[in-house]
């Protein structure tokens, strides 16, 4: 085989790879335009949108020296999918969070607690208090935490909500949970919002199972002569184990048998989340839209940026990250660095003024602030 003939092999092989990452990538983008119900493995593909992203810009420094004009694949395939890159990436500078905040603010916090690590707080109390001081430090004005144990009934329970609510400063609540799926005899597990405003109504919506992703809550919270509704939600997750947790992070470890097992067991669970959250979208984006007052989405939504969930939820809305955050903004602690799966999503009627991560690990997921501001006509 002479050089021309290598040549012209190896430049055809970039080209349809260029043009298949390209592919790849703006489905990735636009996966919300597909119906899990029907498209579920396009959800897979917008879980890679991060590395297509990277792989694109290799092409466009690879045919920079290559042939530059096979550049404009890469270039095109960003331009299609630049709304959506400012979803996926925080194009914003990376601005100091001010903790200070006005009386016109209201600093919004959501964070999946990871239970308060009520484990280990039976014998030591170090990450519980941590976690305590941390929300205490942003002192935010609304919380919305997510996998929240407490008890409401018991004072000798490791996590009373009694004496939770006094030390943050935040006297109401609404808890939401399923009593026949209490974490123990003295604790439940749920969702739950806090408020150091007055919150004048409450609800919870359950549907069939009934089970913790099937129940989602809002709050009505009056701040001055303001009404705000709150949602706080947690979409359903992909219930890992360990073992597929394992398997994900180095899969050679595996045998061959296992890993067939394992390799669909986790797409088993991928398709089954991908459908649930679907459902579980669309019910609350119904309950979005029938509020009478502006309205902020707290929550683990389990899914990335570019999603059906994701866009279902926060259609009409705008996301506090995509407004002030930058960089990846990673909120889930394990599996892979680009996942930004907890949201804080505002009306349009408010202005997002500020937003951050705090870095520091005390559970599986970051907590996530961000201060809004109403405006007036």
């Amino acid at each position: 085989m002479g050089t021309g003939t290598v040549r012209r092999f190896t430049k055809r092989f970039f080209v349809i790879a260029n043009v298949f990452v390209a592919l790849l990538f703006i489905v990735s983008c636009y996966g919300w335009w597909f119906n899990p119900l029907h498209f579920w493995y396009t959800g897979l593909i917008t879980l890679g949108a991060f590395y297509l992203l990277v792989l694109l810009l290799f092409f466009i420094l690879f045919w920079m020296f290559a042939n530059l004009k096979y550049s404009l694949i890469s270039i095109v395939a960003m331009l299609i999918c630049w709304m959506p890159i400012g979803e996926l990436i925080g194009l914003n500078a990376n601005k100091k969070f001010n903790l200070e905040k006005k009386a016109s603010t209201l600093r919004v916090m959501s964070w999946n607690v990871e239970h308060f690590d009520i484990v280990r707080a039976k014998t030591d109390l170090t990450v519980k208090n941590e976690m305590l001081q941390t929300i205490n430090t942003y002192a935010p004005d609304v919380a919305c935490f997510q996998e929240m144990v407490a008890s409401d009934k018991f004072p000798k329970a490791i996590h009373y909500l009694p004496k939770i609510t006094e030390v943050l400063g935040m006297p109401y609540v609404h808890y939401s949970f399923n009593k026949d799926l209490d974490f123990d005899g003295d604790h439940h597990f749920g969702i739950i919002t806090l408020s150091k405003y007055p919150i004048i109504s409450t609800h919870t919506l359950s549907y069939t199972p009934n089970d913790y992703n099937s129940i989602f809550q809002y709050v009505d919270i009056v701040k001055n002569e303001d009404t705000v509704r709150v949602f706080n939600t947690h979409l359903q997750s992909l219930k890992f184990t360990k073992e597929n947790l394992q398997y994900i992070e180095d899969p050679e470890q595996e045998a061959v048998d296992s890993a067939i097992g394992q390799s669909k067991n986790i797409a088993a669970k991928f398709k089954s989340g991908f459908i649930k959250r679907k459902w579980q979208s669309e019910r609350l984006a119904i309950a979005i839209a029938k509020s009478p007052y502006p309205v902020v989405v707290c929550g683990d939504f389990n899914d990335v940026p570019n999603s059906y969930a994701y866009h279902t939820i926060g259609h009409n809305l705008q996301n506090s990250f995509a407004e002030k955050g930058s960089g990846m903004g990673r909120t889930f602690a394990n599996i892979s660095p680009t996942l930004r799966i907890d949201n804080i999503f505002a009306d349009k009627q408010f202005s997002v003024t500020q937003y951050t991560r705090v870095k520091r690990k005390m559970c599986d997921h970051f907590p996530i602030i961000t201060d809004l501001v109403l405006k007036r006509n």
